[in-house]
């Protein structure tokens, strides 16, 4: 009997390497062992029949989970929500919301997104954490320079106006602050340009590749995210999984991850305020230990063997409960 086929809509592609491409590809490695799985950017009456479809971003694959749904009524989808598609596009876009009602199950990746759903579909809605492998921690000589890395593409919703102001701000001159991202907004891929240029102690290597990334972040003395809008950020996982500490913005999804009590966090926009956090990380040693501490505690939740098996489940219970008689190509 051949496995069951599963389609990805993904609304990013490897060559953008977002935290939606790594998601979708993420998964589509959690499901191969079980099944056929496929990713693609979208799906049209007259494509190949899936036995699931998983479509991310309630707005960007909308069109293809309505004319799967109109298509196929009878077999499973799965939503999985993002950052702006739970703190923006569901509260004003009507494609959206429909995407909330046609899928048979909702995925949200940090329990704070629950809450921003309406309240007739969260009895369908899970949360499942994404996840990172571990890499062994930093164990080189003491670093002269104490490096804030923040990984992230330069576009609005990820502010990194706020980072290139707080590396104007930082005092100690051996703290350098590392922007890792492509430029997706011209405007902001200026600002970045200039900032390298009149600053010292901002750094912009634009994209790299995933795996150089890592390695950046693995030394990093922490990891800021400035973001004003996340669903549930990879690069915190990455961040948490290597014994990185992280400071972040004061939003829903990030305090979905690391937690309401976590001490780290600055007011979403507020460039002093993470220079403040920067500075104090390097210079209060008690500080730092305790943000590892509590970024240690969180680790569990972002364990691969976790989010595959929670993944797993959901696909199969999904699978399990199709009633319809079609017969996949």
């Amino acid at each position: 009997m051949p496995r069951p086929r599963i389609l990805i809509v993904s609304p990013a592609s490897a060559r953008d390497n977002n935290g939606n491409w790594q998601s979708a590809s993420r998964w589509a490695r959690f499901l191969r062992p079980g099944y056929r799985v496929g990713i693609a950017s979208g799906w049209s009456a007259g494509d190949a029949v899936p036995d699931l479809l998983i479509a991310l971003h309630a707005r960007r694959s909308a069109q293809a989970l309505a004319a799967f749904r109109a298509a196929h009524p009878q077999r499973p989808t799965l939503l999985v929500l993002t950052g702006t598609d739970v703190y923006r596009d569901i509260d004003h876009d009507a494609a959206a919301r429909a995407s909330l009602e046609l899928a048979q199950a909702i995925v949200v990746l940090q329990a704070d997104a629950m809450t921003r759903l309406p309240a007739g579909v969260r009895a369908k809605a899970s949360v499942i954490h994404q996840s990172a492998p571990p890499l062994a921690p930093y164990a080189g000589p003491a670093r002269r320079v104490r490096e804030i890395c923040m990984i992230g593409h330069l576009r609005p919703e990820k502010d990194p106006l706020t980072f290139m102001r707080a590396a104007r701000l930082v005092d100690d001159p051996g703290l350098l602050l590392t922007h890792i991202g492509g430029v997706l907004d011209p405007v902001l891929g200026q600002a970045a340009g200039e900032a390298a240029h009149d600053n010292p102690r901002y750094r912009w290597l634009g994209a790299l590749p995933r795996a150089r990334t890592r390695q950046i972040l693995k030394r990093s003395h922490a990891m800021a995210i400035t973001s004003l809008m996340e669903g549930g950020a990879n690069v915190i996982i990455e961040a948490v999984t290597c014994g990185v500490p992280v400071l972040a913005s004061d939003i829903g999804g990030n305090v979905g991850m690391l937690g309401r009590d976590y001490a780290g966090y600055f007011a979403p926009g507020d460039a002093a305020g993470l220079a403040r956090l920067a500075e104090r990380s390097v210079h209060d040693p008690d500080f730092h230990a305790l943000l590892k501490r509590q970024c240690a505690a969180r680790a569990p939740l972002f364990a691969p063997s976790a989010e595959q098996a929670l993944l797993r489940d959901m696909v199969d219970n999904l699978l399990r409960q199709t009633t319809s008689p079609e017969k996949s190509p």
